[in-house]
């Protein structure tokens, strides 16, 4: 009687034991989150927000005449008209007539500088990306179109079969398990409450608020890496993360799943360029 009584209290010291480190861990998660969300308020003021400086560079980078015709990029038609910026980016990726394919916005530029500005792409593609002493055209540019959708919702587009059919690519990729580490977009991003260190992941997978909040928020000015990263580059260090082959630049599979995740974001309002940690 005696030992059975001994059982029951320590079964019950250990149940208590365990809620408390459970109710310790959970009051932590909450402290750490109050404590982001304090720093990023600190530190979301447009003035002073790198990224504006960016945005500046790319509406120059815009009106410069280049390549072999010696035109700006003025004339390249992002969806809404030659030359027309506002809402343009609320709206890609989307299907292009011209080129006859689905394009995010960094393959169009690519496209129009090569097509109507004759220009070389080779040296923009190798600068793709920032870094230290390295400059970036597209991420400017991004920056810049991107901005004049600022306080629009996204709204994709899905009439086209080809949308229709590249947005159906990106879902596919989306939950596509492989390489080393057997991962996919959705280990991440497709389970609420998860986190990487004191990282909230989103939930992406499925439309709501945390789709929304995410892609409205790049390009986005990070604090980390001194650069504004545009969703080119958030899609490539995801798959470099995940031990992936690192996909080609403006490839057709990362605009299919910025598709997928802009489908997901319909609605949300966009505020770029945003800063983050």
């Amino acid at each position: 009687m005696k030992t059975a009584n001994i059982f029951s209290a320590l079964a019950v010291a250990i149940m208590l034991t365990a809620g408390g480190g459970v109710a310790a861990q959970n009051a932590t998660e909450v402290d750490a989150e109050k404590e982001l969300e304090r720093y990023r308020a600190m530190i979301n003021d447009p003035m002073a927000n790198p990224g504006y400086l960016a945005v500046d560079r790319g509406e120059a980078l815009w009106e410069l005449k280049r390549g072999t015709k010696n035109v700006s990029l003025q004339g390249c038609d992002l969806g809404e008209g030659p030359g027309k910026l506002e809402g343009a980016y609320a709206r890609l990726p989307r299907y292009f007539k011209d080129a006859d394919r689905v394009m995010d916005l960094e393959q169009r530029l690519l496209w129009c500088m090569e097509h109507q500005q004759g220009l070389d792409t080779a040296d923009v593609i190798k600068r793709r990306f920032s870094g230290p002493g390295r400059a970036s055209d597209m991420e400017d540019l991004v920056a810049f179109i991107a901005n004049k959708s600022n306080g629009m919702k996204f709204e994709p587009q899905l009439k086209h079969p080809k949308e229709q059919e590249v947005a159906a690519a990106g879902e596919a990729m989306f939950f596509r398990r492989s390489a080393i580490m057997d991962f996919s977009c959705a280990t991440c991003h497709a389970e609420e409450g998860k986190r990487i260190r004191l990282q909230g992941l989103p939930e992406l997978f499925k439309p709501g608020e945390q789709a929304r909040q995410t892609m409205g928020s790049w390009p986005t000015y990070r604090v980390s890496q001194s650069a504004l990263r545009t969703m080119q580059h958030r899609l490539w260090d995801c798959y470099r993360q995940m031990r992936m082959p690192v996909p080609e630049y403006a490839s057709d599979g990362i605009t299919a799943l910025t598709m997928y995740l802009t489908k997901s974001a319909a609605g949300g309002e966009i505020n770029v360029p945003s800063i983050k940690r």
